[in-house]
């Protein structure tokens, strides 16, 4: 049906005594330094743990929280995720990277594009 366009692939009999594990290229080390993630604000967000900031954040699906501010300081910051402790009332909040739209910084901002001199 679909000619010569696509063929099957073809892996390695994992059972086989020939295999040698794959290694990645270079000398990387991962094990003493804060995993890099692939998204840059992120990152940016992860040099800036502890400074306060206002992160404005939008809920499509509904219609009591559709736009809102939080205001506190970033306690941790993932892939998916941003963590802010609120100063005044001492909540956390776990907001998803998925509905947020942009970070206010009441102070200058750590910014390494490249990270090469971030981690150790």
């Amino acid at each position: 049906m679909n000619g010569s366009f696509y063929q099957n692939p073809t892996f390695p009999n994992a059972q086989s005594s020939n295999s040698t594990p794959i290694t990645p290229p270079g000398n990387i080390s991962f094990q003493s330094q804060m995993p890099l993630e692939q998204s840059l604000i992120e990152n940016i967000l992860r040099l800036n743990k502890g400074k306060k900031v206002k992160a404005y954040v939008s809920y499509p699906d509904s219609n009591e929280w559709r736009d809102k501010i939080y205001e506190g300081i970033i306690e941790e910051a993932g892939r998916d995720h941003l963590i802010i402790r609120d100063l005044k009332t001492n909540i956390w909040y776990l907001i998803r990277m998925l509905y947020l739209n942009y970070v206010e910084f009441e102070e200058a901002i750590d910014y390494n594009p490249d990270y090469s001199d971030t981690f150790d």
